[in-house]
């Protein structure tokens, strides 16, 4: 039950981060928040780990694949921080609901991993919901559509390669590793699209975005601690709840028909993608042959 409550909670944090993101977004240069959020999970992770764990918080196996694994999240969290700028944030979030699904399509490809046909179904009908949400021919089509898109799959990289890694590294090494080279790499960036903060509400909203982010990763990982994945993974789905809580709040927006039923689509061929591995991971092993 605490895993369970940790991932809700995380999941409100990334709900409140897009939302804060897209209101920022009117005001200040996308990258800028891009930047913060990460400079912020930077110093808040060392300052708050590297007393309590000393050099053990450093010591990684495989430091290219720390590297790697930043950059894939810096490329997410840019992606979806332009994206959700021309999105509503609970339709945003029902895309990037989807990626559960594309980690299977992407492990069936490159890993050759054998996907039962019930399996490449809920894929299909992810996809379907996801261009109910995206409308061809509506409104919210288009590059920032693309965007999201993009976005998930970069997402689904992300999460293979998390998963792999978490087989022999340290879960608060990767947080620490993942906040620096992101601050790192942006900072590159920072000179060509800096501009000054208007107001101390814009700056606000921009700690509040990197509060949300470090927060909620941190929460993340004392869920998937303390909890198996198969477990968590349809408590998931609440997100795209909070986020169309916070865009009816803050934007008055509520999801049409249509969307709706590409939303609905998308939470029920994930959660019975997920309810399948669970039932998979509770089959028990046959018994050796002597």
């Amino acid at each position: 039950m605490l895993g369970i409550a940790c991932l809700v909670a995380a999941t409100a944090c990334f709900a409140v981060l897009d939302t804060t993101v897209k209101v920022v977004g009117a005001f200040i240069s996308v990258l800028v928040a891009v930047w913060f959020r990460y400079v912020f999970q930077a110093v808040a992770v060392t300052a708050f780990m590297l007393p309590m764990r000393g050099r053990a918080l450093l010591h990684t196996r495989h430091p290219r694949l720390q590297v790697l694994r930043g950059v894939l999240l810096l490329t997410v969290s840019g992606l979806s921080f332009v994206a959700v700028q021309f999105m509503p944030v609970g339709e945003f979030t029902a895309i990037v609901m989807i990626t559960p699904l594309v980690v299977t399509l992407l492990a069936a490809v490159f890993l050759k991993e054998r996907v039962p046909p019930l399996r490449w179904a809920l894929v299909a009908g992810g996809f379907a919901g996801a261009l109910m949400v995206v409308r061809p021919g509506g409104a919210v089509v288009g590059w920032a559509s693309l965007l999201a898109l993009m976005m998930v799959f970069t997402y689904a990289g992300f999460q293979i390669l998390t998963s792999r890694m978490a087989r022999t590294e340290d879960p608060l090494t990767m947080h620490f590793y993942t906040g620096w080279v992101g601050a790192l790499l942006s900072t590159a960036v920072l000179p060509l699209v800096w501009q000054a903060v208007p107001d101390a509400r814009t700056f606000a909203l921009l700690c509040l975005i990197g509060l949300m982010g470090t927060v909620g990763h941190f929460l993340l990982i004392l869920a998937f601690a303390r909890t198996p994945a198969s477990t968590l993974t349809p408590y998931l789905y609440v997100q795209i709840g909070f986020a169309m809580l916070c865009g009816w709040l803050v934007f008055d927006h509520v999801p049409g028909l249509l969307e709706s039923t590409g939303i609905a689509l998308i939470v029920l061929c994930g959660a019975t993608a997920s309810w399948l591995t669970a039932r998979e991971n509770r089959r028990p092993a046959p018994a050796a042959q002597t």
